[in-house]
């Protein structure tokens, strides 16, 4: 009986082995394609920065519909949130502009095969989509977008760059620039963020209470 025993208890640690090995073999055999798709689909430190742009935020903005116009004024309200499991940033800005209601949805996102931050913005001032890819200067905390967006003047895409920089947690400021066909480059945009809710700070975990029988007046 107690060989047998042993015999059941040297096969069970057989397989528990056999299994574990199999496990560690699969996992050293995944294949280099394997390897960079799970590298380009997990969020990394910039996803994380991205994140910490959630919540609500103050936006006033002043546009320059050319380079010699008067700048026109507007505060509207952003809210962001991350999406897609941490991988995206978006961001719904709703207000007003010259009067009209204004709306607008961005995507912001950092791509991992290309190590590049690529941008989306529709709103409801238009018809098109503009799209631009920026990397991430740690020493001035900037990130240089460029990319374009269409011009329903000439049918033809306008050259589009831009300054988004990272003031502090509360704090952010952009700065957009576009060169017109045949043109200059001139600044059209500046907008300053200011967050609305300041998150609290994080607090100590509560002290469990008593036991029963162990208050000061059960001595």
């Amino acid at each position: 009986m107690k060989l047998l025993k042993k015999i059941c208890c040297s096969l069970l640690l057989a397989v528990s082995f056999s299994g574990a090995m199999a496990q560690e073999s699969k996992e050293t055999k995944q294949s280099p394609e394997e390897k960079a798709w799970m590298a380009y689909m997990t969020p990394g430190k910039m996803h994380e920065m991205l994140g910490k742009s959630q919540g609500l935020w103050s936006e006033e903005v002043t546009m320059w519909m050319a380079p010699e116009a008067p700048p026109m004024k507007s505060t509207i309200t952003g809210m962001n949130k991350m999406i897609m499991g941490g991988r995206y940033l978006q961001g719904m800005s709703r207000g007003s502009f010259n009067n009209m209601p204004f709306e607008g949805i961005s995507v912001v996102g950092y791509d991992n095969a290309k190590n590049i931050f690529v941008s989306s913005w529709i709103d409801n001032m238009g018809t098109g989509m503009m799209y631009m890819e920026g990397k991430w200067n740690d020493a001035t905390k900037t990130i240089e977008y460029k990319g374009s967006q269409p011009d329903p003047m000439t049918g033809k895409e306008t050259a589009v760059r831009e300054l988004y920089k990272i003031v502090d947690e509360n704090n952010q400021f952009l700065e957009m620039f576009m060169t017109p066909a045949g043109g200059k480059e001139y600044k059209s945009m500046e907008i300053k963020f200011t967050r609305k809710v300041t998150p609290p700070p994080a607090s100590a975990p509560p002290k469990p209470a008593p036991a029963p029988g162990t208050s000061k007046d059960n001595k």
